[in-house]
């Protein structure tokens, strides 16, 4: 395969492939804070969604609301005894409940198979330790989602959005132009994972945590509503340095086709 062609699709996991409204994380997050007694909203649970768990949490702790909410509570500021605390107990708190968030994203399956049948290999990054990964995998496999490589937060001296993951997985894919791989992602940190790797971006709006809803939830809404929520979501992406911002998973062929076509001419991204 040349240079000039599609080699790779890299993709995440929590609200692109699987978890549809990337639910698991956010509740966890909301829960282990609670342990401590400060509450989180559901919006500082999925501000840092992508990176890496304790890097999460120390985001979330170091916030001012949040901070100010802690030392109310504990009489000081949170300090890094504090992170790890929170730590240990979210990383089992999500073994516990990431299968019962497994169900691959409508369409997933197929446009891993799909891209196979175009010669891309398939790679994955994932804000998500080993630990929690290990349940996951034979769920999302039984379903017809099984990628060339794993990469996981805790793997590299940093996570994202250092491109350290990205590395990785050229490494394991035995690909290294990155003008010809693609990373696919529902968060503003995994864009940033991929253009600091030099790749084409694609964000998936409405299947992950931008959105934040599961396909229920996302049925219930007013027209009005979804129109508001997905031109929010599309623009955030956006905002974020994403190429191309997509539904979900299963548009990426229209996306392939014209990153493919842009390479013909030369382009990078």
């Amino acid at each position: 395969m040349t240079k000039n062609r599609l080699q790779a699709v890299i993709l995440d996991w929590a609200g692109t492939v699987v978890d549809h409204g990337s639910q698991a994380p956010m509740g966890v997050f909301q829960r282990s804070f609670a342990r401590f007694g400060v509450e989180i909203s559901v919006d500082e649970a999925r501000g840092p969604m992508g990176m890496a768990k304790r890097d999460h949490i120390a985001a979330v702790i170091r916030s001012p609301r949040v901070a100010a909410a802690w030392k109310a509570k504990h009489g000081a500021d949170p300090t890094e005894a504090d992170i790890d605390k929170i730590y240990e107990i979210f990383v089992p708190m999500n073994v516990e409940v990431v299968t019962d968030y497994g169900t691959l994203i409508e369409g997933a399956a197929e446009m891993a198979k799909r891209a196979r049948a175009r010669g891309l290999k398939i790679g994955s990054t994932t804000g998500y330790t080993r630990d929690i990964m290990a349940p996951l995998l034979p769920v999302a496999a039984k379903q017809g989602y099984a990628p060339d490589s794993l990469v996981c937060a805790g793997d590299l001296a940093q996570g994202r959005p250092s491109p350290l993951m990205m590395y990785q997985t050229f490494i394991n894919l035995g690909i290294w132009h990155p003008w010809a791989t693609v990373k696919v992602d529902d968060t503003e940190v995994g864009i940033e994972e991929g253009l600091n790797a030099g790749t084409w971006t694609v964000g998936v709006a409405l299947s992950g945590n931008v959105f934040g809803l599961n396909p229920e939830e996302t049925a219930a809404l007013s027209p009005e509503e979804f129109d508001r929520m997905r031109d929010e979501a599309y623009a955030k992406l956006l905002r974020a340095g994403a190429h191309f911002v997509i539904d979900s998973v299963a548009d990426l062929d229209e996306v392939f086709d014209e990153i493919e076509g842009a390479l013909a001419r030369g382009e990078r991204p």
